[in-house]
């Protein structure tokens, strides 16, 4: 979003008066980007067309119509094309491949929970401000997984407190809790033994009424793969034949690893076990809080081999 703002504020310094905007998705009609691109302008001799792809799929009709942009790019027009991250084959394709030749891309990636302290502290740096440790932390504890809540607590605490020095008690009193969370990031905190993060992301997972099912679906997957992965290891399979032979993910590997060396087969089996029993949670057939059972679930996933939990879940 600041990218774009940037982008924006330099092009009207420029003179591209005039701005278009249009969302496009992969079943969307480009005729009017077209038109647009190739007109001219009754307001200014200059504009900034901005192309969103909420989708990250321009579709086939978008793709040919981009190309054929880039081509023969009009000179008294900025395109902009925003979009989400893109799909594995997304850089590969055409469209981008002519976008990237004719002008510039940039990735903006997401600040991962162990860089956020660090990048608070730049923020609050920006602003004159300095905040102990502590504070970072409580801070981004509070904002993980939401970058536009960070950047706004940063705003917000610039202005109670300018020029100053913040303490964690300064936080609390002033930052509220707007954390966000993804399945994944569960996943990552249980395998790599972050226990804390990893019940902290269930409450909020939970808060923010995301389907069970899918909470199930993330670490079940993990689970199985370490399960079939620990009992080659056990055969002596090596460590990296064994983890691709269970179709761990090469973004995985890492993570997995450091899970295996805390957990014997046993614990995995006992673990997939947990999984076994809170799917029939979901679906009605057994009594118990699903979510206290992911949170026990994770807690022990997060933990050692010789902690498995013995109690049933219910």
């Amino acid at each position: 979003m600041e990218l774009g703002d940037q982008l924006r504020s330099h092009a009207r310094a420029h003179g591209f008066d005039e701005r278009q905007v249009f969302y496009a998705s992969e079943d969307s009609d480009w005729t009017a980007f077209r038109e647009a691109a190739d007109s001219l302008s009754l307001f200014a001799e200059r504009r900034l067309i901005e192309v969103r792809l909420p989708t990250g799929k321009p579709g086939r009709a978008g793709g040919e119509q981009l190309k054929a942009y880039c081509q023969n790019p009009a000179p008294d027009v900025l395109l902009l094309v925003t979009s989400v991250k893109l799909e594995r084959g997304g850089k590969t394709s055409a469209w981008f491949k002519a976008l990237d030749k004719a002008g510039v891309t940039i990735e903006a990636f997401p600040v991962a929970a162990r860089d956020l302290p660090r990048w608070l502290k730049a923020r609050f740096a920006q602003h004159g401000l300095r905040a102990d440790p502590a504070a970072l932390a409580l801070i981004a504890e509070r904002v993980e997984g939401n970058l536009l809540a960070a950047a706004q607590e940063v705003e917000r605490l610039a202005l109670l407190h300018p020029n100053g020095n913040l303490s964690p008690d300064d936080v609390l009193a002033a930052v509220s809790d707007s954390s966000r969370y993804s399945i994944n990031d569960l996943a990552s905190a249980a395998l790599a033994g972050d226990a804390a993060r990893a019940v902290r992301i269930v409450r909020g997972l939970r808060d923010e009424a995301t389907a069970p099912v899918l909470v199930l679906w993330a670490l079940s997957a993990e689970i199985r793969s370490a399960t079939r992965a620990a009992e080659a290891i056990a055969e002596r399979v090596p460590e990296d034949k064994a983890l691709k032979a269970a179709g761990v993910w090469s973004s995985r590997v890492a993570p997995l690893k450091t899970a295996l060396k805390r957990h014997s087969v046993a614990s995995w089996l006992h673990m997939l076990q947990q999984t076994a029993e809170i799917d029939r949670m979901v679906k009605g057939q057994e009594p118990g809080d699903v979510w206290d059972a992911f949170t026990a679930l994770s807690a022990c996933l997060a933990g050692h081999g010789d902690a498995i939990l013995t109690t049933r879940l219910a």
